[in-house]
């Protein structure tokens, strides 16, 4: 059907350019005929004035080749291939695939209050120029009224923005600066003169170069560009929505909208050198931890009598050559252990000092990482798990995969979250419960809490006493200023005078100091 209709205005153009007069009357007599509403007194009216009817479908052959020629240009341009590959995007949408799309999350309009009070001071002037009959206070009523007329007459604009978020992550590290940048296109048809716009940075990130607002004016397709850094920290970041203000020119007005623009900010945790002692243990297995077993190892442990097949370097020389018996040598062993991290993340635990320090389950997670590490690298079995809304659980194991499963799910995992749950219902009675049953008998604990409730107090108790030895590392996220948080810190030392009295190790860490100085003053207070 195309081909043929590509062929015919084809054949019209080219007879056109032979006779242009003739295949122009044919032209207007069909078009005449076809037409639904020119009857046969328009033909009449052409065959009885020769002299219009020319002119007339002269202009129509004119128009008529013209629309021949578009239309064979287009039908070229959809059907000719592309050489360079066909269905390719322009340049300017060619990165727009992969950038996330900014969706509008709410916008409403409120009232700025900007001429407050012009109308009923216009009015005061009106009523005094009328009553001392002065012009000029009259004048002045007048022009009060139509600025305040003419305030209300504008409305804000809708804007109709399109907004990307760009991040460098090129191998993030914790503390180093990560440059944000933002850029917002105006996508409609008005102009916004005063534009204004505010990022939503994660509470946990700090701005430290540049400002994550901008205040700009944008005609319809404009483009706004800025650009800040903050800190890099470990975890995952969520971005809030990106608040914007648009005013029209009185300012009366404004239309407040949030935009979401999904983007997240993933911060691997640090590689730490750091080494926690463990406590003694009476299994037999071997590694890093020292037992009351006699077996092979370094440390002496005690003798025994002589049995066939003894390694000749474990025997008592010694004694023999003074003629007592043959005896063999044991020594203390070491041997590896079994050991659960669990991170207390329920919503209480996400108190900090001040407004500006960190909270307790961001320390909290930087310390199980350290712990992480250095029990792997000896050789242990590290299990992971969490007391909070969201609870998780990694089943011990070792070695590379098992210790990089770990860190992710300490850095990406919802039930690590650096920002504190929206519900504050824990359930620990059932997770403890659940955790008692699930943890293996020979298995260690170590509890990362700030120990701010006694329940938390309750579940090492219980875990010490069914056998696992419990160490809890304890970031301080208590202030010393308001008497509110000075009883906190009674109440906290009150539950750790507790936990040391069932047994249980504790390690104190104090909000100013490094957790290697922490765990080094914890060792030598052990060994002491």
């Amino acid at each position: 059907m195309t081909d043929r209709d590509d062929d015919g205005r084809s054949a019209d153009s080219r007879s056109e350019r032979a006779d242009g007069g003739e295949v122009a009357g044919t032209e207007t007599e069909t078009r005449s005929e076809s037409g639904p509403d020119v009857g046969t007194g328009s033909r009449t009216n052409a065959e009885t004035e020769p002299d219009a009817a020319e002119a007339e479908a002269g202009a129509a052959a004119e128009v008529t080749s013209n629309t021949d020629t578009e239309t064979d240009d287009s039908t070229d341009d959809d059907t000719d291939p592309d050489p360079d590959g066909a269905g390719e995007p322009a340049d300017g949408d060619s990165g727009t695939e992969d950038a996330p799309e900014s969706v509008v999350v709410d916008s409403s309009v409120r009232e700025t209050n900007r001429w407050a009070g012009v109308a009923a001071v216009a009015s005061v002037f009106g009523g005094a120029g009328v009553i001392v009959t002065s012009p000029a206070l009259l004048l002045a009523a007048v022009v009060g009224i139509a600025y305040a007329a003419y305030a209300r007459a504008g409305r804000p604009p809708t804007p109709t923005l399109s907004i990307s978020r760009e991040l460098e992550d090129d191998d993030l590290e914790p503390g180093e600066p990560v440059r944000v940048t933002v850029r917002v296109r105006n996508d409609g048809d008005e102009l916004l003169p005063d534009l204004r716009l505010v990022d939503g940075v994660p509470s946990e990130l700090v701005v430290t170069d540049g400002s994550p607002r901008r205040g700009t004016a944008l005609r319809p397709g404009e483009t706004e560009t800025f650009s800040y850094a903050v800190t890099a920290r470990q975890g995952t970041h969520a971005f809030e929505p990106i608040a914007v203000v648009a005013r029209g020119f009185t300012g009366d007005a404004e239309r407040v909208q949030r935009i979401r623009v999904d983007t997240e900010l993933r911060c691997p945790p640090a590689e730490a050198e750091t080494d926690l002692p463990l406590r003694s243990l009476t299994l037999p297995l071997t590694g890093r931890v020292e037992t009351d077993v006699g077996g092979e190892g370094l440390e002496f442990h005690s003798t025994r009598e002589y049995r066939r097949g003894d390694p000749l370097s474990r025997i008592d020389w010694n004694r023999r050559a003074r003629g007592q018996e043959l005896t063999t040598v044991t020594f203390r062993e070491e041997r590896s252990a079994t050991v659960m991290l669990a991170v207390d993340t329920r919503t209480d635990a996400y108190r900090r000092p001040d407004e500006t320090g960190r909270h307790a389950v961001d320390r909290s997670i930087e310390a199980a990482v350290a712990v992480l590490d250095a029990l792997d690298a000896g050789g242990n079995n590290v299990g992971l798990a969490s007391f909070g809304p969201h609870t998780e659980w990694l089943a011990p194991g070792s070695g590379p995969d098992h210790r990089a499963s770990a860190r992710r799910l300490l850095a990406t995992d919802s039930a690590f979250e650096l920002s504190p749950p929206e519900s504050s219902a824990s359930m620990l009675y059932v997770q403890r419960k659940r955790f008692r049953s699930r943890i293996p008998a020979d298995s260690q604990v170590i509890l990362f809490t700030p120990l701010c409730d006694d329940d938390i107090v309750r579940t090492a108790q219980l875990l010490e006493a069914d056998g696992h030895l419990v160490t809890v590392i304890s970031p301080d996220p208590t202030g010393r200023d308001a008497p509110g948080e000075r009883l906190g810190v009674v109440e906290r030392a009150a539950r750790i005078s507790t936990l040391r009295g069932a047994g249980i190790r504790v390690v104190d860490w104090p909000a100013d100091d490094s957790l290697a100085a922490t765990l080094e003053r914890s060792r030598r207070r052990w060994s002491a």
